[in-house]
């Protein structure tokens, strides 16, 4: 797993091509077979044009959207390769909060699938390659915000503890944000669009081991929407629900609190999952298309 990154970076190219023989039953059992996936799973679709990819088109075609604060997006991999609507989104958002948002000049990485993996020595080899590419934003010290809520975590934690002989690793560590958080720090004054909707869903296990969700509480209260998110896990864990002989362990974690708090929800609510795997967990087992924070919030600027 810790060679996922790798792996859609070089599937992009074909990622039509790969959907189609995903979803061809034989081609399918086939592939989870040689992949070690669960055979109840679905193989997540690659998005058919990039984050980065829209936002170097984008940055040819016209000048900056806003002139305010500068913020990094951070493009982690699951944004940039299978949900890039939420990236998009997040810089709609951020620029209509009067922040400047630009992307990093080439690929990073936060090391999470070689650390998850124990993978540390190869986990090293990209958070250093990572902290070149950055050390110019480092130096202006420019914020960074991160989508994927176990890739902030993983930048918070993981990259100055196993690099803690680099002073860039705690510089980018206390540099990270939240979405919600960059908001609240870096554009007090905005006011978000109303929604006035209940909500349901999850707040990602990392983002409340680690980052906690003060801002995202604030920015949902704003913003009209009513009610708590769960806590627990998702059950999906990255890579851990997808592998073979784990996808019962998968589904009882996802009833613990997860799927009944969606279940109990009325047919307005609005359900939210900042994280890639709790938004895949959802529509695999219940047919529920959560979304991000950041896509609710782009839909009604």
């Amino acid at each position: 797993m810790g060679l996922l990154p790798v792996w859609l970076r070089a599937a992009a190219p074909v990622a039509p091509l790969l959907n189609r023989l995903t979803r061809v039953r034989p081609l399918a059992s086939v592939a989870k077979r040689i992949g070690g996936i669960a055979p109840e799973r679905t193989v997540p679709e690659l998005a058919p044009r990039t984050l980065t990819r829209w936002w170097r088109k984008r940055r040819a075609a016209g000048p900056d959207r806003a002139a305010g604060r500068t913020v990094v997006l951070w493009p982690d991999t699951f944004t940039d390769h299978l949900s890039p609507s939420v990236g998009r989104s997040a810089v709609a958002v951020l620029e209509a909060a009067g922040l400047r948002v630009v992307l990093p000049p080439k690929r990073v990485c936060c090391g999470l699938t070689w650390v998850s993996t124990g993978q540390l020595d190869g986990a090293r080899k990209v958070m250093r390659r990572t902290l070149d590419v950055m050390a110019p934003a480092l130096e202006a010290g420019l914020p960074v915000v991160a989508l994927e809520p176990s890739c902030a975590a993983a930048l918070q934690t993981d990259l100055p503890e196993l690099l803690s002989d680099d002073p860039r690793a705690a510089r980018l560590a206390a540099s990270v944000k939240t979405f919600a958080q960059a908001l609240d720090q870096y554009a007090p004054d905005w006011e978000p669009p109303r929604l006035d909707r209940p909500v349901a869903g999850q707040t990602h296990c990392h983002q409340h081991a680690v980052m906690g969700d003060e801002a995202e509480r604030k920015l949902r209260e704003r913003a009209g929407l009513t009610g708590a998110l769960s806590g627990g896990c998702c059950g999906l864990a990255g890579n851990f629900g997808f592998e073979k002989g784990h996808y019962d362990v998968s589904v009882a974690c996802a009833e613990e609190q997860l799927l009944p708090s969606v279940r109990d929800a009325g047919p307005d609510a609005e359900i939210l999952a900042d994280g890639f795997s709790c938004r895949t967990q959802l529509e695999q087992l219940s047919g529920t298309r959560a979304r991000h924070l950041a896509e609710v919030l782009a839909e009604r600027l």
